[in-house]
């Protein structure tokens, strides 16, 4: 049976018992706590906690997840994969315990004419909470499984929680038996290689307090309402059903496996390593094209690190295995055909997702032609100072600028005969995480714990956006917090986070800027609002400070946006939708939304695109954006279904989460997109658009930049003013500017290369007085001293080398001149082998005379050099050359 089937059959089972089906959520996680979706219910989890009351009472998905914390053992197990598909049924406060274990049993059993997937009943275990009698009871009694078959587990592998207060409760695991040739038979509790888990039952029931680790916490009681989560590895499921010993043999990924062979060369099965890097590509690879799908790009932080990183494994394990050409495009053309079976969009936006794919293999490519060159230097240096280990930050360094991953440069140094220091890696790696993660987090909830929030949104009930409609407006203080805890009041000068029952304030959200205002209480109480959060959903918090009075939960209010910043703010955002749909125009669908900010008057946006654009297709842009504003094109905003919207062509925006009903902004028959945020009325009130420019911010996504209405034009009179100036002082027309200026600069450039010249000629004059005044050191030729200051590194290096080649080759001879260039010491040394026979390195003479300079160097044993921070120092540093080689002499 394909996955594709395994997936419908699921879907339609549950959906004929009364479930509403929930498509996929993005991979992109609607969380501030999580980068990626790792679990099928992560979708689902405001219901769970109470944030938000479900629309349904039984609900079915099945989820795209991504987990990387194991990616090192993918390929190793059967069981590790970076990218799986979990299928889950829910129930909210509907059916419990037998309900859940009725449809488990009848959907895994059930013969596949009838819709079921053919187990045998014969070959599946259960496991039950240790303490949950009536599982145990529900499995023997109703179900039938005999109680050999039903073993009990310690709240380790069955009990569940988020980690944190809230929601817990047992769960029960269905297994099913591989046979005798995957190990010792004994059930689950004995083997979890021949006994696999396939569909674990949660069942919600109980509330847990604080603790840590999953079993250290007091249960405080049951839950008003009792819930079922569920959750079955289509992968693993698939493993069964067709037969094959791990996922990577599955249909989805084997044809994967398959493309690789057929690009390397190497059979998969013929030996243990060949077979892990094989798996590792076709799961990365499909893993990688699944992310770049929901909107994902690669980069350096977040999510987007997460990308790069999975995808740079695959490409390197296929170098790896002999392939030395580019092989993304062939191995993700072979990942869309398969998984577009299941994930239509896949073959819809295939031409972006391989543009994505593509400009990051060049990218890595060139990072291993550069970073090897880095690495090489690295090692070098830590061998020349005698060490056996590469620094945490050497590594860091590497993975965090080019690219490396650390197992490259594990394997690099090692091939060397250096070891790393991993852990000196891991914790600047987990602190730059931490920093992101943390900032991220602040900026959400302003280091608030988010339990307040939800005892405010639990109390306050809906809460009313009239901002659409209204720049004011009658409110009530349902929620107040201080320095991030409830309060019931706050004075004059405080620092507070209010939540009202209705409001004109449009929080930031969908790369719209928050509103700015006032609140005015009805006891005299002034409230200066500097910035508005939604740090749960449903839940507007507005971030300001208490400028007179007392403010109090209950007052009465009145609220009143800035409408200047509102307004310009609404001029933006409706410019970077004509901005969108103008670069699609001229780039084609490739160029989708990576990220917008919209602010008073300027906006940028972020799109896809794996080179840079051309100054004259940007000037095409522009032209037709400000076109359309004369067109005088209604903007109006409408709420439908989902499914409607896009059967109208509204562009969505990747990342972004939508319920079932959108708003979907149309500015007249020119752009048409999902959008939550603020706009203007019509075109025309924007004015003028001007692009200023646009540059790289990762690897195929680009980045717009550009000022709206009166920002606009103060930019162009101020152009103007620079223009007319530029015309007075070259005495020619504006048109002959550039061929003007260009005509100057080339000029410039000649005269500076000829002043290179002259100074470099009179710095190898030099050369012939400094050999012949070599001092005699012991047997060895010393040349040493300061040549005129302003000589650059390039010179002083040719003049060491003039110098060292004027000496007999047969006399030990040792150059090392200084400079002092930018106000920074410079020093170059070479040496002859005649010298180096008695010991005299020159990256060893460097490093003296760089530590006197309050610098480092390093280089190779007859040339290197350095430099420092301290040009008082240069004669010291003659001096410690000459002691150094007196006494190595």
């Amino acid at each position: 049976m394909e996955s594709a089937e395994i997936r419908r059959r699921w879907l339609s089972f549950f959906e004929e018992r009364g479930h509403t089906v929930v498509p996929s959520a993005s991979l992109i996680a609607d969380d501030p706590t999580l980068l990626l979706v790792p679990a099928g219910m992560v979708p689902f989890k405001p219901y769970f906690l109470g944030e938000v009351k479900p629309p349904f009472a039984r609900a079915t998905s099945v989820q795209k997840c991504v987990r990387t914390p194991d990616i090192e053992e993918v390929g190793k197990t059967t069981r590790h994969g970076t990218f799986f598909q979990m299928c889950g049924n829910f129930s909210f406060g509907d059916y419990f315990k037998e309900g859940a274990i009725k449809h488990a049993w009848e959907l895994l059993t059930g013969s596949v004419a009838d819709g079921g997937y053919g187990l045998d009943p014969e070959r599946l275990w259960i496991t039950v909470y240790e303490k949950d009698d009536e599982a145990e009871r529900i499995w023997r009694e109703v179900v039938g499984v005999p109680a050999e078959r039903i073993q009990r587990l310690g709240m380790g592998p069955n009990y569940w929680s988020m980690g944190v207060p809230g929601p817990c409760g047992p769960c029960s695991e269905i297994n099913y038996d591989r046979g005798p040739e995957f190990g010792p038979e004994g059930g689950p509790a004995v083997n979890d290689e021949r006994y696999v888990e396939i569909w674990n039952l949660v069942f919600m029931q109980y509330e847990r307090g604080a603790g840590t680790g999953k079993e250290d916490f007091e249960i405080l009681g049951e839950l008003p309402a009792k819930n079922i989560d569920t959750g079955l590895g289509l992968e693993r499921l698939a493993m069964i059903l067709q037969g094959v010993r791990n996922m990577y043999e599955t249909d989805t990924l084997r044809v994967v496996i398959d493309k690789a062979t057929e690009l390397t060369g190497v059979r998969y099965g013929a030996g243990e390593d060949s077979d892990v890097a094989l798996r590792v590509v076709a799961d990365h690879l499909r893993t990688s094209v699944m992310l770049i799908g929901d909107g994902v790009t690669p980069g350096n932080e977040g999510r987007g690190y997460v990308l790069r990183r999975i995808m740079r494994r695959a490409i390197r394990n296929m170098r790896l295995l002999g392939s030395q050409e580019p092989v993304v495009g062939r191995l993700v053309d072979v990942v869309i055909k398969t998984m577009g079976l299941q994930y239509p969009e896949l073959v819809t936006d295939r031409e972006r997702i391989e543009t994505v794919a593509l400009a990051e293999e060049a990218a890595f490519l060139k990072t291993l032609r550069a970073g090897t060159g880095i690495l090489d230097n690295a090692v070098g240096e830590t061998k020349a100072a005698g060490g056996r280990e590469l620094s945490g930050e050497q590594a860091f360094l590497l993975h965090d600028t080019w690219g490396f991953p650390i197992d490259l440069t594990l394997e690099m140094a090692a091939e060397q005969g250096l070891t790393v220091d991993e852990d000196g890696f891991r914790r600047l790696m987990r602190e730059q995480r931490e920093r992101a993660k943390a900032d991220a987090m602040a900026k959400k909830t302003g280091h608030a714990d988010l339990s307040a929030y939800r005892e405010v949104a639990d109390t306050a009930g809906a809460i009313e956006f009239t901002g659409y409609t209204h720049t004011e407006g009658e409110a009530t203080v349902v929620g107040l917090l201080v320095a991030g805890v409830s309060s019931p009041a706050a004075q004059e000068g405080d620092e507070v986070e209010i939540v009202l029952d209705r409001t004109p304030f449009y929080a930031e959200g969908g790369g719209q800027l928050a509103d700015t205002g006032r609140i005015r209480l009805s006891g005299g109480a002034v409230v200066e609002v500097r910035d508005v959060q939604r740090p749960v959903p449903g839940v507007s918090v507005h971030k300001g400070v208490v400028q007179v009075g007392e403010v109090t939960v209950g007052a009465e209010a009145y609220c009143v946006i800035d409408v200047a910043r509102r307004r310009a703010i609404a001029r933006a955002h409706s410019a970077t939708h004509l901005t969108h749909q103008a670069l699609r125009d001229a780039l084609g669908p490739t160029a989708a939304q990576a990220g917008s900010e919209n602010s008073p008057g300027r906006f940028r946006f972020d799109f896809g695109s794996p080179t840079a654009v051309p100054g004259s297709v940007l000037t095409d842009v522009e032209q037709r954006i400000n076109e359309v504003l004369g067109s005088d094109l209604d903007v109006h905003a409408e709420v439908m279904s989902l499914d409607e919207a896009k059967k109208q062509g509204a562009i969505a925006e990747f990342g972004e989460k939508y319920g079932e009903r959108v708003r979907v902004v149309t500015i007249g028959d020119f752009s048409k997109e999902l959008c939550g945020g603020t706009h203007v009325h019509n075109t025309s009130q924007l004015g003028l658009v001007k692009l200023l420019g646009e540059s790289s911010i990762g690897s195929g996504v680009r980045r717009v930049e550009a000022l709206v209405g009166a920002d606009a034009y103060q930019f162009l009179a101020r152009e103007h003013t620079v223009v007319a100036q530029l015309t007075e002082l070259v005495k020619g027309r504006s048109e002959e500017l550039p061929e003007r200026i260009s005509g100057m600069i080339t000029r410039l450039r000649d005269a500076e290369k000829e002043i290179d010249r002259l100074r470099a000629e009179k710095v190898l004059q030099a050369a012939g007085s400094l050999a012949q005044g070599a001092k005699d050191v012991k047997g060895v030729a010393l040349a040493v001293g300061r040549v005129p200051d302003g000589t650059s590194g390039e010179d002083l290096r040719k003049l060491v080398l003039d110098v060292r080649g004027r000496i007999p080759a047969d006399r030990p001879a040792v150059v090392a001149l200084f400079s002092v260039a930018n106000d920074r010491p410079l020093t170059v040394v070479a040496t002859n082998e005649a010298a180096r026979e008695r010991g005299l390195k020159a990256g060893d003479l460097v490093r003296t005379a760089a530590k006197t300079l309050g610098g480092g160097g390093g280089g190779k044993p007859d040339v290197a050099q350095g430099g420092g921070q301290n040009p008082a120092a240069v004669d010291d540093a003659i001096s410690a050359v000459e002691r150094q080689v007196a006494e190595v002499a």
